[in-house]
C-alpha cells in the first residue's frame, strides 16, 4: 500500500454490488475490504481503520442504521457514506443524524459514488487541517496550562522564559483567581530545578503561633507540643523552590525571620542554636498592594525590595476578554474528562455573555460558571439559559417605555428599537447579517442603526 492509498470498507449485502464496487474502487487506488452485512462490518472496523466506509442500509441480520448507531457507540473514526435503493429524503436525514457524512440513491453511476467519496476525502482532510490549527494555537497561546492569546499574557509567557532558570526572587500580585499560583509553578518547573521540590505555603491560612514553627522547624522541646525534631518547608524545599502565597499577610516579627532566611541562605530552627543552610528560589504572591503596605508600616520596606526583584502582574480576566473564549473551551474539555460529560462547546449567544461579564472571581470564577453550566445544560452546547441569571441580559419590557415620564412616541420608539437590535445582535453572536434577517430590515439599514444608537462596541 503506498502513502497516498487510502483504506475503505463496502458493507453491502449483494455479493455483486461488492463486487462491482470493489472493481471500481481498486482501479481508482483505493485497498477495499467487503463485509457482508453491519455485523461484518462493525467487527472488521473495530480491527482497522478505514478513511472510508461505503454501508447499505438494508441488510440482513445488523443493517446501515444499527451499524452506524453500534458504531457511534464504540467511538470509532471514519467518514461513513450510507446507500440505499429504498431511501427517501427522511431516511437521509436520520441517517446522518446517526453520523453518516452523505447518503447515496440506488442505482448509481460510478462518477456518482467517486464524487461523492472524493467530497468526503476534501472534507475529512480539511478537518484534519483545522485540527492541526487549533492545536498550534492552543499551543501558542498556552504555557504550563495557563491560557492567552492578549498581549499582557504573552507578555508574562514570555517573561516566565527568560527567567525561570536564574534565582531571582519573584513577587506575583493580581486579583484573587487570576493564576498567581500557576505562574509560580511555571516558573518552577521550566527551570533547572524542576526536579526538585516546590513547596507552598499560604501564609495567611496557618496561626501565627505556628507559623515559625511551619517555616523554618523546630527542635524537639522547644515548646509544649514539640515532642520531636520537625524540619520546617525552608528545608523542606532546599534545592528547589519556596511558594509564599499572600506573603503580604505575614505577620511583622515573622518577616523580619524570613528578611534574615533570605540574605543568609540559612534558617534557624525554633529552639535551636545552629543554623541550617539553604538553596532555595522565592517566589511570593500577594493581592495586596506591597507598596502600599510598606507606607503605612505594616510590611517592611527591606523585605519587599528583596521579594521584589522581579514583578509579574497578573491581569484581571475583564482586562483581557480576548482569552474568554480560548479559556472556556480549555475548561470545558478539561471539566468534560472529569465529568463524563459530552459539552463540547458554547452558543453564540452564551459566548457573548460571557465576554460581557466583569468577572469579579476571575479565571477561577469563569471555570466555576462553566462547570455549574456543563452540569445543568441537556446539550452538547452551553446555551444562554444554561448560565446564572446574572449573566443573562436583563429583559427591558414594552411597558418600561409606556410608564417612563417621556411620553413622546418617537424617543419611545427609538429605545424599543435599539433594545430589539440589541437583543438580536446577542441572540446571533454579534452576527449582523442573521440579526438583520430576524429583525426584517436590510442589512445596510442594521449597521446604519448600530452605528446611529452607538452599539459598536458591544456588537463586535
Amino acid at each position: 500500500m503506498t502513502m497516498e492509498e487510502k483504506r475503505i470498507l463496502v458493507i453491502d449485502d449483494e455479493e455483486n454490488m461488492r463486487h462491482m464496487l470493489a472493481v471500481l474502487l481498486e482501479k481508482e487506488g483505493y485497498q477495499v475490504d467487503s463485509a457482508a452485512d453491519g455485523k461484518q462490518g462493525l467487527d472488521l472496523a473495530s480491527e482497522s481503520f478505514y478513511d472510508l466506509i461505503l454501508c447499505d442500509l438494508k441488510m440482513p441480520v445488523m443493517d446501515g442504521m444499527a451499524f452506524l448507531e453500534n458504531f457511534q457507540d464504540m467511538q470509532l473514526e471514519s467518514t461513513i457514506i450510507v446507500m440505499s435503493a429504498y431511501g427517501t429524503l427522511d431516511t437521509a436525514i436520520e441517517a446522518m443524524k446517526r453520523g453518516a457524512y452523505d447518503y447515496v440513491s440506488k442505482p448509481f453511476k460510478p462518477d456518482e459514488i467517486m464524487l461523492t467519496l472524493k467530497k468526503a476525502e476534501e472534507r475529512e482532510r480539511l478537518r484534519k487541517e483545522n485540527r492541526l490549527l487549533q492545536q498550534s494555537a492552543r499551543e501558542r497561546f498556552s504555557f504550563a496550562q495557563m491560557i492567552g492569546r492578549s498581549p499582557p499574557m504573552q507578555e508574562i509567557f514570555a517573561t516566565i522564559e527568560k527567567v525561570a532558570d536564574y534565582k531571582t526572587s519573584v513577587l506575583v500580585t493580581g486579583e484573587s483567581g487570576t493564576g498567581k499560583e500557576l505562574i509560580a509553578r511555571a516558573i518552577h518547573y521550566n527551570s533547572s530545578r524542576a526536579d526538585k521540590p516546590l513547596v507552598t505555603v499560604n501564609c495567611g491560612a496557618i496561626p501565627e503561633n505556628l507559623l515559625e514553627s511551619e517555616l523554618f522547624g523546630h527542635k524537639k522541646g522547644a515548646f509544649t507540643d514539640a515532642i520531636k525534631d520537625k524540619k520546617g518547608l525552608f528545608q523542606e524545599a532546599h534545592g528547589g523552590s519556596i511558594f509564599l502565597d499572600e506573603i503580604g499577610e505575614l505577620p511583622r516579627p515573622l518577616q523580619v525571620k524570613l528578611l534574615r532566611a533570605l540574605q543568609e541562605e540559612e534558617v534557624k530552627r525554633v529552639g535551636d542554636t545552629q543554623s541550617i543552610n539553604i538553596d532555595i528560589r522565592v517566589l511570593a504572591a500577594t493581592t495586596k498592594d506591597l507598596a502600599e503596605e510598606v507606607k503605612k508600616g505594616r510590611f517592611r520596606d527591606d523585605l519587599y525590595y528583596r521579594i521584589n526583584v522581579l514583578h509579574v502582574v497578573v491581569p484581571p480576566l475583564r482586562k483581557r476578554p480576548e482569552d474568554i473564549p480560548m479559556l472556556t473551551q480549555h475548561f470545558i474539555e478539561k471539566i468534560s474528562k472529569r465529568l463524563h460529560s459530552e459539552v463540547d462547546g458554547v452558543s453564540p449567544a452564551a459566548a457573548s455573555a460571557l465576554q460581557r461579564y466583569e468577572w469579579p472571581g476571575n479565571v477561577r470564577e469563569l471555570e466555576n460558571f462553566i462547570e455549574r453550566a456543563m452540569v445543568m445544560t441537556g446539550e452538547r452546547t452551553i446555551e444562554l439559559a444554561d448560565l446564572p441569571p446574572h449573566l443573562q441580559p436583563k429583559a427591558e419590557p414594552v411597558e418600561y417605555l409606556a410608564n417612563d415620564e417621556n411620553l413622546s412616541i418617537k424617543e419611545a420608539s427609538r429605545r424599543l428599537e435599539r433594545t430589539l437590535i440589541r437583543r438580536a445582535l446577542e441572540k446571533t453572536g454579534n452576527n449582523r447579517t442573521q440579526a438583520a434577517k430576524i429583525l426584517e430590515i436590510s442589512h445596510p439599514a442594521l449597521l446604519y442603526k448600530i452605528k446611529a444608537y452607538g452599539l459598536d462596541a458591544s456588537s463586535g
